[in-house]
């Protein structure tokens, strides 16, 4: 990366824009990627890859019940709790399939307690993730977690049929175990992801999440409507199944730290080093003044109001297509999954413009962060509010879903990657400090949801809805644009390093 000149630097810094106006250092040069060393077939490319898998597999544990529940609870039960006339409620399809012989007999307020109980356990272990992980590398901790939901989702049906407080609470122990993957993963790419790769790595890594969300919804419709192993206890079975299958391959061949990965060439190894600061133990976290940064603060708002709409259409969205659109429960866990398949290739697509305008100098790491981060604000809050307002036109609503989720896929080399840039160091920390504050939509999100549609599930409850989550994403671009940078922050380079670099001249 070439040094910019004073004259550029001045003029970035006159521009009166908060998300384009950016003071970043651009004194700091890294290595180039030699000839010699591979990208896409290389080994932490095939680190992505693997955790990508690893992704796809923690959320298709964590929505399965999503579509599942709609099988397990009674909607006769359902209906008869409905007090309010549904004013404008869509006609049924003649070929709508809506089953009324659910084993359970919850309300809406216990459907939403069961969707977000998941999220009561995921907020105990984000800042103890991301410090072991910090401590003890990454690899070992993430599959702990994933293997951990695993096992406790193969003991989904027999505790639901046991009792609805076991269930909440297995739920709460399947949180607890997730809640270490994404702080351990951000550690590990702390380690392993050279500067100018970052947003693309980052990317590949989570948009399995996305992946993991087109998968397993519509095998669950299909396996709920199916009799295979008693119909929706045969989620649980085969999803907790391919987790374990998938932990067993991750523990065999990823590694925290590249020096350790038998298969590394020297020249890649080489390439990833000299461009990260070697991990130095003796250095302390500064945890009061990652605690009080303002760059921190600006990453914790952004994933925040991300995973505010984000959540409400993960847990909820199959019930908005059951209840208002009248989607059948087989054709719900196919047309759900579409928005994920679009964000997907979204995030992906991302990915590769942002690091191809980092590293062609068209934009700054501080510029590409916050113009990424309001496009995947600004477009999901406008297309979310319109889905409510096109009526019982379904093609239209899940269209419009659609598109807010294909800009929502912008956030990821957006603030989902600014951790790594600002604290590489403490990467797992980091996300482990916003991803709890993220957390709180998780159950909150769904909460609102069960309170707004619990007596009246209609289009006009739902409409208030997508306009608190378009609310909150503008609250979220705002303050990002004034708060968030791409530098690396002082803190995390340690007092020793400090002190050093204050003794040296700048690199001109």
């Amino acid at each position: 990366m070439t040094t910019t000149s004073s004259s550029e630097e001045e003029s970035i810094n006159s521009s009166t824009s908060p998300i384009l106006n950016s003071n970043e250092n651009s004194n700091k040069e890294y290595l180039k990627k030699p000839p010699t060393v591979k990208t896409w077939l290389s080994t932490r490319f095939c680190l992505a890859y693997l955790a990508c898998f690893g992704f796809m597999n923690v959320y298709a544990l964590r929505v399965n019940l999503s579509v599942a529940i709609l099988s397990m609870v009674n909607s006769s039960y359902m209906e008869s709790h409905t007090h309010n006339n549904i004013s404008d409620a869509c006609p049924t399809s003649p070929n709508h399939k809506n089953s009324t012989t659910g084993e359970f007999n919850w309300d809406a307020h216990k459907r939403s307690l069961v969707l977000g109980a998941f999220f009561y356990g995921y907020i105990l272990t984000q800042l103890p993730g991301g410090y072991l992980a910090g401590r003890f590398g990454g690899k070992w901790l993430f599959g702990l977690g994933v293997l951990c939901t695993s096992v406790l989702t193969l003991l989904t049906p027999v505790a639901t049929r046991t009792s609805f407080v076991l269930l909440i609470i297995l739920r709460i122990f399947e949180g607890i175990g997730e809640g270490v993957t994404f702080p351990a993963m951000h550690s590990m790419w702390g380690i392993w992801a050279p500067p100018s790769e970052r947003s693309r790595l980052v990317s590949i890594t989570y948009a399995g999440c996305h992946l993991g969300t087109v998968i397993a919804q519509p095998i669950s419709g299909i396996l709920c409507a199916s009799t295979f192993l008693g119909g929706w206890p045969s989620v649980f079975y085969v999803f907790g199944t391919l987790g374990i299958l998938w932990c067993i391959v991750w523990f065999i061949f990823a590694h925290s730290n590249p020096a350790d990965h038998p298969r590394i060439t020297t020249s890649e190894l080489n390439y990833i080093q000299s461009n990260l600061e070697p991990k130095d133990d003796s250095v302390s976290v500064p945890w009061w003044e990652i605690a009080t940064s303002k760059r921190v603060w600006a990453i914790s708002i952004a994933h925040f109001c991300n995973n505010w709409g984000f959540y409400t259409l993960l847990t909820c969205l199959p019930t908005y297509l059951k209840d208002v659109l009248k989607f059948d429960i087989q054709q719900d866990g196919f047309i759900s999954a579409l928005p994920y398949l679009v964000m997907w290739i979204s995030i992906n697509f991302n990915g590769l413009l942002a690091d191809y305008l980092r590293e062609r100098e068209i934009l700054n790491t501080t510029q590409t962060r916050k113009i990424f981060n309001a496009v995947a604000f600004i477009g999901p809050g406008i297309f979310l509010v319109a889905s409510g307002f096109v009526g019982c036109n379904k093609v239209a609503a899940v269209s419009l879903i659609c598109l807010a989720t294909a800009f929502n896929g912008a956030g990821f080399p957006g603030f989902n990657t600014n951790h790594v840039d600002i604290g590489p160091r403490y990467a797992g920390i980091l996300m482990g400090i916003t991803n709890t504050w993220a957390t709180i939509p998780g159950f909150a999100a769904p909460g609102v949801v069960g309170l707004l549609t619990e007596n009246n599930p209609s289009r006009s409850q739902w409409r208030i809805v997508f306009y608190i989550a378009a609310g909150v994403y503008l609250i979220g671009t705002i303050l990002y644009s004034l708060l968030a940078t791409g530098e690396e922050q002082e803190w995390n380079r340690g007092k020793k390093k400090v002190e050093l670099d204050q003794k040296q001249p700048l690199l001109q």
